[in-house]
């Protein structure tokens, strides 16, 4: 199963193992085996005999050997191993179970949504694709984060900003968490997207140029991330802690609206010290 930039087998095979070697036997209530555990989690035939398959057809999904599982062997595997629903969405996807996606990658925004981005001044709000590109933005944003309208548009990409731009480095105060998130979404898009070369190349430069990120894509996280908090260290105004929400509209799911409130009274303040200016 290679589909696009996705080795969807060899994917499916590794996905596995993470999430098999992750689990503890103990929540499992298993008996205890004399024989003591060389490797961390659950046998492959505790998670053959869970989900009610063979120990052999489970090496042989870990050993990417062509199997292409049922949608009825998927959610007995998903339960299994405990998936979290973005896991068990991405499990899916990489066994090719779920509907082809028809939507292709927006690269420019609706004109409608741009002008939603101007109408919620003054709150910060931009509108991003499923790599991450900025589509539009308003003041506000631009105020909190950089001067979008001065960067080349290879670089209006908030992925990118985070991890390459030299102002961003010291940006975010829990940087760790936010990269780290960050990967676990922009893992789902890559599944749910094989056939976006452009999110590929971008995931390869990543790998290539950030040993953070290649660190934290090894691990194989999934999960998307639609609000949070985020605290930020201003150059200008100082410490802001943010909410933010991420709203998918129905017409074009692609173009992810992305709204930031303040999460406190002083964030506030320093919010309302950024308009000003």
């Amino acid at each position: 199963m290679t589909s696009g930039t996705v080795d969807a087998t060899q994917e499916l095979a590794a996905f596995l193992r993470t999430r098999r070697e992750r689990l503890d036997p103990r929540d499992f209530g298993l008996p205890q085996r004399r024989q003591s555990r060389r490797t961390p989690g659950l046998r492959r035939e505790e998670v053959a005999e869970l989900a009610g398959v063979s120990t052999d057809y489970i090496v042989r999904l870990e050993q990417g050997r062509g199997l292409r599982p049922s949608p009825e062997v998927l959610e007995a595997l998903a339960r299994a191993l405990r998936l979290a629903p973005d896991e068990r969405a991405y499990l899916f996807d990489l066994a090719q179970q779920r509907p082809p996606q028809i939507d292709k990658a927006a690269t420019t925004a609706d004109p409608a949504l741009a002008q939603l981005v101007l109408d919620l001044s003054p709150r910060p709000a931009m509108l991003v694709n499923h790599r991450y590109d900025i589509l539009a933005w308003n003041p506000e944003i631009s105020a909190l984060l950089l001067d979008l309208d001065t960067l080349p548009p290879a670089q209006r990409n908030t992925m990118w900003l985070c991890l390459m731009h030299p102002r961003m480095r010291g940006f975010y105060l829990h940087r760790d968490q936010i990269v780290r998130e960050g990967i676990a979404d922009l893992r789902a898009a890559w599944a749910a997207h094989p056939e976006d070369q452009a999110l590929a190349d971008l995931i390869t430069q990543f790998r290539g140029e950030d040993a953070e990120f290649a660190r934290m894509w090894a691990m194989r996280d999934v999960r998307v991330n639609g609000r949070g908090v985020k605290v930020m260290c201003h150059p200008e105004v100082g410490r802001v802690a943010v909410r933010f929400e991420v709203l998918m509209p129905i017409q074009d799911p692609d173009q992810r609206l992305v709204i930031y409130r303040a999460a406190d009274a002083d964030s506030q303040a320093a919010l309302d010290r950024l308009t000003a200016r």
